[in-house]
């Protein structure tokens, strides 16, 4: 919608007539010699997030009466952008907040108002319960994966942004809260950040084989393991390795862990092993492990690093188990 033409000059009262400005015709006062300027409507949006659910408000008038939006409105004179946002946000769901930062900034063409520059808010919830305004007649949060057809496409695109901008956090939250519940199902443990370095080390179990042999055949802390058959030793690391995965992924219990590594104990010592040889054979398992899925990596984000971290974690709590029922299998044959 353009905007319309004055037709008098608000201060002198004198016809208006078009005149060009460099190349843009204006409205021009010949009397008081003044262009007169036609710029974008200031738009303040509020995003509002709690629990990852986004809080919108049904709009009570036209345009777009009945259409889902997030706190939004025209900002006035004599106030701050940022006290426009936070001032529609109290008007049209009755919550107090606090602005927590820049998320996006739009212009767009309106059909009802032309042209519009929306400035969206990132806005913390201080106090207050959702009620809907004089212009809204609902405010309700909705989940962010469940976000309806919204009024205003600069709303969709600050919301993805929003989304863009935390992403990293959530998958790091949600792959934390995953690593310290060991009974979460298998479908949510396809989820974890590590799980791509874990491919990598099933995809070369037998390389990490091969550099635990050459460490624990020459290393000072194993003298048992030199001279044992290097066959025998490659076929008992490349099952703990296909356990380690397994576990991982949520097809290994805890219990399969103790069975196997008290056995492992049991048997050991009957070998003529000292417990801490064997203890010492499985720090070295973990520390190929480790150093093989960190060459592989290239860590310049927080995500990455996060996610370097989560595998440590993971590597620690299942080598950990397994050289406690190994000593236990050990200490009791």
């Amino acid at each position: 919608m353009k905007p319309k033409h004055r037709l008098y000059c608000p201060y002198c009262g004198s016809r208006i007539i078009r005149k060009m400005e460099e190349d843009t015709p204006r409205d021009f006062c010949e009397a008081c010699g003044i262009f007169f300027y036609d710029n974008p409507l200031p738009v303040v949006s509020s995003i509002v997030v709690s629990e990852r659910k986004i809080l919108l408000v049904k709009r009570g008038k036209k345009p777009y009466k009945g259409m889902w939006c997030l706190p939004t409105g025209f900002a006035e004179a004599g106030e701050s952008i940022e006290e426009a946002a936070l001032r529609e946000l109290r008007e049209e769901t009755g919550i107090k907040g606090r602005i927590a930062g820049l998320v996006d900034v739009d212009s767009c063409t309106n059909y009802y108002y032309g042209d519009l520059l929306f400035v969206s808010f990132e806005a913390k919830w201080v106090k207050g319960t959702p009620s809907h305004g004089d212009d809204t007649v609902a405010a309700k949060f909705h989940s962010l994966d469940r976000i309806p057809r919204l009024a205003f496409h600069s709303n969709t695109k600050a919301i993805q942004a929003y989304i863009r901008n935390h992403s990293d956090n959530w998958a790091i939250a949600d792959s934390f809260a995953m690593t310290i519940h060991s009974d979460q199902p298998r479908k949510k443990k396809k989820n974890l950040l590590s799980n791509r370095l874990i491919e990598i080390i099933e995809k070369n179990a037998d390389r990490i084989v091969q550099l635990w042999i050459a460490d624990v055949t020459t290393n000072r802390s194993t003298p048992g393991y030199h001279e044992f058959d290097q066959q025998w030793m490659y076929k008992g690391v490349r099952s703990i390795l296909s356990q380690f995965g397994r576990w991982l992924g949520g097809f290994y219990r805890d219990s399969d862990i103790k069975t196997f590594y008290m056995r492992l104990g049991r048997g050991s010592k009957r070998e003529g092993l000292a417990l801490s040889e064997i203890l010492s054979a499985i720090s070295l398992i973990k520390k190929h492990v480790w150093e093989f899925a960190l060459s592989r990596g290239v860590w310049r984000k927080t995500l990455d690093i996060y996610t370097v971290l989560e595998l440590d974690r993971r590597i620690v709590i299942f080598f950990d188990k397994a050289a406690f029922y190994t000593t236990k299998g050990y200490e009791i044959s």
